[in-house]
C-alpha cells in the first residue's frame, strides 16, 4: 500500500516529522501537494464541507480508506505499522505522549517569531517576538531539553519515531537558534548521541542528502532570525 501524506509544498513543517518516519521505514508514500495539483486536492479534501471528519489543517494521512490528521496521532497509527513503536499499549501511549508534548513544544517554537497572530508578517510583531524568544531561550527551551534528556536511555539507540522527531528538533533549533543551542548542548549528552546516530541510520542519510529533503528556510516553523537568537 501507498501512503498520501497531505502538507504544504516548499517547507519542512509539521509534515516532515511524518516524512521522516515513512522514510526510516522505507515506505511507499507521495507527498501529494508536492506533485502536480497535488495542492488543489489537498484544499479540496479540507474544504469538503459535506464530510464532518474532513480534516481542519494539515498535515493529515491517507492510509486506504482512512484520512488521519494531526502529526501526533498520524504518528500513534503509523508507529506499530512502520516497526517505530513497542509491542505492548502501555509503552504505545507513552510515545504518544512524549509525541503530543513535542507538539506542544513546536508550538513555542512557532510562537518565537509570530507571537502575536499567525494571519500577521513577522515585521509587524518583531518587538514582541524579541520578548517571546528571551523567554523561550532562557526558560521554556532548557526545560524541554531537559525533561527529552531525562526520558533517554544512558545510550541511546534510535527506535521509535518520538526519536526521530527529537532528531528533527535538534535539526530545527541549531537552524534557527544556533547561539543558544550550541550554549546549551554540554547539558544534553544523550539527545546529541541520538541525533547523530538518527542521521546515519542509512534510509534517513540517504533522504537528508536528497532533494526530497526541503531545506529549512523563512517559511516554515523553525526559522533563523539573528535578533532574536543570543547575543554572540
Amino acid at each position: 500500500m501507498t501512503y498520501e501524506l497531505y502538507y504544504w509544498p516548499g517547507i519542512q513543517g509539521r509534515g516532515e516529522f511524518v516524512r521522516l518516519a515513512l522514510e526510516d521505514a522505507g515506505a511507499p508514500y507521495v507527498d501529494v501537494a508536492r506533485r502536480p495539483k497535488g495542492d488543489a486536492r489537498m484544499l479540496k479534501l479540507m474544504q469538503n464541507a459535506r464530510d464532518r471528519d474532513r480534516p481542519f489543517a494539515p498535515p493529515f494521512l491517507r492510509s486506504g480508506a482512512l484520512l488521519i490528521a494531526q502529526t501526533a496521532n498520524i504518528l500513534h497509527y503509523l508507529g506499530p505499522r512502520l516497526r517505530l513503536a513497542p509491542k505492548s499499549e502501555s509503552a504505545r501511549l507513552v510515545l504518544h505522549q512524549h509525541q503530543l508534548t513535542i507538539a506542544d513544544w513546536l508550538t513555542e517554537v512557532h510562537d518565537t517569531h509570530h507571537p502575536i497572530g499567525s494571519g500577521l508578517y513577522y515585521e509587524e510583531q518583531k518587538r514582541e517576538a524579541r520578548r517571546r524568544a528571551a523567554d523561550y531561550r532562557e526558560n521554556r527551551l532548557p526545560k524541554f531539553l531537559a525533561y527529552f534528556e531525562s526520558t533517554l536511555e544512558r545510550d541511546p539507540r534510535p527506535s521509535t519515531y518520538v526519536h526521530l522527531s527529537l532528531f528533527q528538533m535538534v535539526e530545527g533549533h541549531r537552524y534557527a537558534f544556533p547561539r543558544t543551542f550550541r550554549r546549551l548542548e554540554r547539558r544534553i549528552p544523550k539527545l546529541l548521541r541520538l541525533h547523530e546516530r538518527v542521521a546515519r541510520r542509512p534510509r534517513l542519510a540517504a533522504y537528508l542528502a536528497s532533494e526530497r529533503r526541503i531545506a529549512f528556510n523563512r517559511q516554515g516553523i523553525f526559522r533563523h532570525y539573528a535578533e532574536l537568537d543570543s547575543p554572540g
